[in-house]
């Protein structure tokens, strides 16, 4: 059974009187890879910087193996943290950023009595050249962070917050300056450095491709409060209401009602399904992922809809097809032209069925789509917001 490594007991986070972190409780395993997901403004940096010392919260309790760190601060916690700006001594090469932090002399206690003790140099020189092989930069020491790219400066910034063997490293969207491809690479690199090393990493993210890739386990955040936990698996599978849902991956979310066990009505038709335990004829969410739609010649189809929209997506094109006036997306492989009409297919696992929730109705209607990928492409080309 894996160790707890740190709690967060009922703790509340509030700026100028506006609540940012609702009552949060929280714990974190030992050797754990674990997200804080949600969009801007949800909290999870606020969580991250609390669990680092760089702010006390309000109220509740910070606990690290058992013991209060609620007024520790960040230098005397076995944490370190990677931001997306990495902070690099330009002046200094490779080996001497990395080597910084063991340069400072650490205060010891020894019969009652304090004394500053140096790391010897040999010890350093070992440490550092161990590091930067685990981040793939060996035979780099020499260069200037300056000469780097900047997924090389980003691996720098992790060799030095590593070298000083913390038992937990906090990452604060750290991945945001790369480009696609190399963010790609760095998921990668992360999660091998993460398994090679054992130690447990804290990654704050608004991207949920980043999440889903790397996280053993993935905590959605909303409105300073936590939403659903749980591996990427359960995440994206059996979300727990609607912002989970269209937050995690496309949704097509429908107002349903369950008759009974294992049925559920929408669009005025029975549909079987895998859930259990609502109560007869309770109001439901239903959930239906677009890459889990069969597509069918109409006279086949359990359900009609007419083709509205369709943009190629390299594997597969985003399909908009509108039924009975609600619009779902549809993932596939095969074009279909805007005017068609076509039929669907929906087997017993592609439904899922969610209470409803404050979020209920919020999302899952495509009738925007276009309008949501000019907003998107708008964002990307903006400076990126910082959290409170």
């Amino acid at each position: 059974m894996s160790k707890k490594l740190i709690r967060l007991v009922d703790c509340c986070m509030a700026f100028d009187g506006e609540l940012v972190l609702d009552h949060m409780n929280l714990y974190i395993n030992d050797s754990e890879f674990l997200t804080l997901l949600g969009p801007s403004g949800c909290g999870k940096t606020t969580t991250l910087r609390i669990i680092g010392g760089f702010i006390t919260p309000t109220s509740g309790e910070v606990l690290f193996d058992s013991v209060r760190m609620n007024d520790i601060p960040p230098h005397l916690r076995q944490v370190n943290t990677v931001f997306q700006r990495y902070a690099l001594f330009p002046h200094l090469n490779v080996f001497e950023n990395v080597a910084f932090g063991l340069r400072i002399p650490k205060t010891v206690e020894e019969g009652g009595k304090k004394r500053k003790v140096k790391l010897p140099e040999a010890e350093i020189r070992q440490r550092v050249l161990e590091m930067l092989e685990v981040v793939s930069l060996k035979g780099f020491e020499h260069r200037r962070s300056s000469e780097l790219s900047g997924g090389q400066q980003q691996r720098v910034a992790i060799a030095r917050a590593l070298v000083n063997r913390p038992k937990v490293l906090l990452l604060d969207e750290p991945l945001g300056a790369l480009d696609l491809r190399l963010r790609k690479d760095m998921q990668n690199e992360l999660k091998r450095i993460q398994q090679q090393l054992g130690i447990t990493f804290i990654y704050v993210t608004h991207d949920q491709e980043e999440a889903l890739a790397m996280s053993d386990t993935i905590v959605v955040m909303d409105q300073g409060r936590i939403q659903q936990i749980g591996t990427p698996e359960d995440i994206y599978n059996e979300p727990k209401n609607a912002f989970v849902a269209d937050f995690i991956g496309e949704s097509n979310i429908l107002d349903g009602i369950m008759h009974e066990d294992f049925v559920v009505e929408f669009f005025n038709r029975k549909f079987k399904c895998l859930d259990k335990g609502f109560a007869p004829m309770e109001p439901v969410d239903v959930v239906i992922r677009p890459e889990d739609i069969d597509i069918v010649p109409q006279e086949e189809g359990q359900l009609r809809g007419v083709v509205t929209a369709v943009t190629f997506k390299g594997v597969h094109y985003d399909t908009i097809v509108d039924f009975k006036g609600f619009k779902w997306l549809i993932q596939t492989t095969d074009y279909h032209p805007e005017g068609e009409t076509i039929g669907i297919i929906l087997n017993p696992d592609d439904i899922h069925i969610m209470h409803k929730s404050e979020y209920s109705g919020m999302f899952g209607d495509y009738s925007s789509y276009s309008e949501e990928y000019e907003e998107m492409d708008e964002a990307s080309e903006e400076a990126p917001d910082h959290e409170k």
